[in-house]
């Protein structure tokens, strides 16, 4: 919050003029002129909102999430902490939703009815499907305001590729709540009993890889591990971005989508080779981070958050097997990075100010860092680092990703995103599912690009 400040500047000018002439017996009375001091002050700042802190005192305000499990407990403690400690006697009450799905459904049925939240914690692509039907709060009013907004430094502190992903023009939709991104996952120890010394670089290291881990249990006399040692194959829509990403393609041209360009059919065409030459398989029985722990896969994709349950496993397992997680391997090093927002229903001033304020209190660096320690999620704001020293340390393999962030960039800011994100995973699934020849890749992804016609018209 801005702090007025007061310059003063004191002129103090003493002049004194004394004549004494003497005129017969008659003496001149002394005379004294005197400068008044002048003052030069600097306006107290004013806020821009209209709503003042008088109006804040009573006031309830209605938050949605998605989340369970540790995120809703950990939330909930949050949602407690501040409404025993925020100056203005705001109070904050939380509904949960079980998933994005019901989240963004029961939102979208409540926007023109007098029961809507205040806050809700959904994605981005959420912010700008009910921006275009019933418009949802710009918090950038807010957050440049002098006395209720961030200072130059705190805006500065947020990593651009969070900054941005909220943004539409001038106007701030939203405000990152988490941020992820998957990877993969690759055993060290394993590798170098392989005969590789260093993670893969490129693709063609990545299929080397594979397919000398895959060897190794062909090599034994059990038929049933046959598939085992290569990539676990992973069909989420990030994961197939993430390998689209690494070839140079990607999924978004100008305002639209183009899936079927030269880039991710090559980025498809190697995943589906590497699946048909056994150097990457599927399972069904397990989970990637029990197959991880158990050498069933090299190699295995999962998010950031996973990072601390890896952990746990190995150590479950008594294995001592050093392991890191590395970005796609190809042409370009990056990784698409996604999650919620904290978003802003309009409602009065009052109720949107105090959300405000509840959503600012909630990115401070302190709250943050409990975040990211509960979480394994990403630190929104860099300062957040220096509070989380525990964590990084115990999970180096997180701190790896972290560094990776100068070169991550968002997915798409479209509102149809909600629904192209799961073409994008059912076409990259159906590769796997259905026995067709690599040569009919590109006939998946001109389908895809049939799909988004569609669903965009």
């Amino acid at each position: 919050m801005a702090k007025s400040t007061l310059l003063s500047a004191l002129c103090l000018l003493l002049i004194l003029s004394a004549c004494a002439t003497s005129v017969e017996t008659v003496t001149p009375p002394e005379v004294t002129r005197e400068a008044s001091a002048t003052a030069t002050v600097t306006p107290a700042p004013v806020s821009t909102l209209g709503v003042e802190a008088e109006s804040l005192r009573g006031v309830v305000i209605m938050a949605w999430h998605p989340w369970f499990g540790i995120e809703a407990s950990l939330f909930e403690t949050q949602v407690a902490d501040f409404n025993a400690t925020n100056e203005w006697g705001v109070t904050v009450l939380t509904a949960g939703q079980s998933n994005y799905a019901e989240l963004f459904n029961t939102v979208t049925a409540s926007l023109s009815a007098p029961n809507k939240p205040n806050l809700v914690i959904g994605l981005p692509e959420h912010a700008l499907f009910w921006d275009e039907r019933t418009g949802v709060v710009d918090i950038a009013p807010y957050l440049a305001d002098p006395i209720w907004g961030m200072s130059a430094d705190d805006v500065a502190d947020f990593p651009s590729v969070f900054w941005e992903q909220d943004m539409v023009g001038e106007r701030r939709l939203g405000m990152p709540a988490e941020r992820t991104t998957r990877l993969i996952y690759y055993n060290v120890s394993w590798a170098r009993e392989l005969g590789f010394s260093s993670p893969p670089a490129t693709a063609d290291d990545f299929r080397e890889q594979a397919c000398k881990a895959n060897e190794s249990f062909r090599q034994n006399e059990d038929p049933k591990d046959d598939a085992f040692g290569g990539w676990l194959v992973d069909t989420d829509p990030i994961t197939a971005m993430n390998w689209m990403l690494a070839f140079g393609g990607g999924v978004q041209e100008a305002q639209g989508y183009r899936f079927l360009r030269p880039e991710n059919i090559a980025a498809f065409r190697f995943a589906k080779t590497i699946f048909d030459e056994g150097c990457a398989f599927q399972l069904t029985d397990t989970t990637a981070v029990d197959a991880f722990a158990n050498r069933r896969a090299l190699f295995v994709t999962g998010g950031l958050e996973d990072v601390a349950t890896q952990s746990r496993a190995f150590l479950t397992l008594s294995r001592t097997d050093e392991w890191t997680l590395i970005p796609f391997p190809g042409e370009t090093k990056t990784m698409a990075v996604y999650g919620s927002s904290y978003i802003v229903i309009p409602s009065d001033d009052a109720s949107q100010l105090a959300t405000w304020l509840f959503v600012r209190w909630l990115l401070e660096p302190g709250n943050q860092a409990r975040w990211v320690s509960t979480t394994g999620m990403f630190p929104l704001r860099t300062s957040t680092l220096n509070l989380v020293a525990d964590y990084a340390s115990a999970h180096p393999q997180w701190v790896q990703v972290v560094k990776l962030l100068p070169s991550a960039q968002g997915t798409p800011r479209l509102s149809s995103w909600r629904l192209i994100r799961l073409v994008l995973g059912d076409g990259f699934e159906f590769m796997f599912r259905v026995d067709m020849p690599v040569g009919q890749v590109a006939t998946i992804l001109a389908d895809m690009d049939r799909a988004v016609d569609d669903l965009t018209k």
